[in-house]
């Protein structure tokens, strides 16, 4: 098959930054099974370029305006369509990447695939969040749906957000490579050692760190010894690390900003457990990381979480950080329990690896193109 992705980014030459791994695996497998795999990036970087990775080639648009980053992506399209017709279009988010893939899927007569790995079905008012925040984003995504043969989602959670909407998804689950992320048993955690915590995720409004820390300071106040490390770049300003200082948590929790995936593996694989605050989560992919590490979860009730709870992971309601506090110390004080989640989840991890994504999807392409 010959297949066109279009993606905001994450398909970076040097596979190490500005990368989304989930992609870069999917992409990788497919190559892999003889597919000829173009990636059209709206936004990777300003200047309008092609470069090859992992068997593939990517067509970064450039530019600062949207509509000439849409406009550059469908004449690309259109002329690597006509060098070689493309089988299927696969666009991930809604807005704008599914925009332009309906435009192009109807205009060059090929097949649509619309993957919503992201917020595009939700609407979070209070932080400006999700597709539907915003009368142009909700027509938008009404857009994307229509030119789509075929909508997936990657939790349970988000399909049933897709039907109260009207939209009919399919759940596949961007799995974690396994040939990058080996297979690791639960372990027990020492007695006398303080509880190692692991939050990966940009600081930002949505991943509601600020929650984060209101469980950290409850873990604190009932006297649990614990130390978090938190991965990701900081989008906000410095705010939550003068929010750690003001609750007296600097000596126990430590900020590292953006690491690459070998450093990451280190930071889980020492973990007894993984911290997800957000308010939204269609996945999220560090859960299926850190479950084969061997490391559960305790996290809001969204995306997979939502899916796992209570036998794979622990979820409590969004926005409650004494609820997530609770949470954690009720399975830092119930080791059998702790590992009983970790075992859980490495099964479903196992499960829904990503050669498991890859042929699910390829099958996908292969239905609607017969179709």
């Amino acid at each position: 098959m010959k297949i066109a992705i279009i993606t905001p980014g994450g398909v970076d030459r040097s596979g190490v930054e500005r990368i989304i791994p989930c992609l870069l695996w999917f992409i990788e497998r497919l190559v892999k099974s003889g597919d000829e795999v173009h990636v059209f990036a709206l936004r990777q970087q300003t200047e309008r370029e092609q470069w090859p990775l992992l068997g593939a080639t990517v067509h970064n648009a450039g530019g600062s305006n949207p509509l000439v980053r849409g406009s550059r992506t469908l004449l690309d399209l259109h002329h690597e369509h006509r060098r070689a017709p493309f089988d299927v279009i696969h666009a991930l988010w809604a807005v704008p990447q599914g925009v332009w893939a309906a435009i192009a899927g109807k205009v060059l007569r090929v097949p649509v695939l619309l993957h919503l790995p992201g917020g595009d079905v939700v609407d979070l008012p209070e932080i400006k969040y999700g597709a539907r925040s915003t009368c142009l984003g909700r027509m938008a995504l009404r857009f994307a749906i229509s030119g789509a043969n075929r909508i997936v989602v990657p939790s349970h959670y988000m399909v049933r957000l897709a039907r109260e909407l009207g939209i009919t998804a399919e759940c596949i689950p961007f799995g974690v490579a396994l040939d990058h992320w080996p297979i690791v048993a639960p372990r027990r955690r020492p007695d006398s050692a303080p509880a190692r915590l692991l939050h990966v995720g940009n600081l930002s409004p949505v991943k509601d760190q600020e929650a984060l820390l209101i469980a950290m300071h409850y873990l604190r106040e009932r006297g649990t010894e614990f130390q978090l490390d938190i991965i990701g770049e900081d989008t906000l300003g410095g705010v939550i690390q003068r929010r750690t200082v003001e609750l007296s948590l600097e000596s126990r929790i430590g900020f590292h900003g953006f690491v690459s995936q070998s450093a990451l593996r280190g930071y889980v694989r020492a973990a007894d457990l993984l911290i997800v605050s957000s308010m939204h989560e269609a996945g999220p992919i560090v859960a299926l990381e850190a479950a084969a590490c061997g490391v559960p979860t305790v996290g809001t009730n969204v995306g997979l979480l939502a899916d796992w709870a209570p036998d794979a992971a622990c979820a409590v309601d969004v926005v409650n950080g004494e609820a997530l506090g609770a949470a954690i110390a009720d399975i830092l004080s119930n080791e059998n329990l702790r590992l009983e989640l970790a075992s859980e989840a490495q099964q479903r991890a196992v499960a829904e690896n990503a050669d498991v994504t890859t042929r699910k999807i390829r099958e996908l392409y292969l239905e609607i193109i017969e179709r």
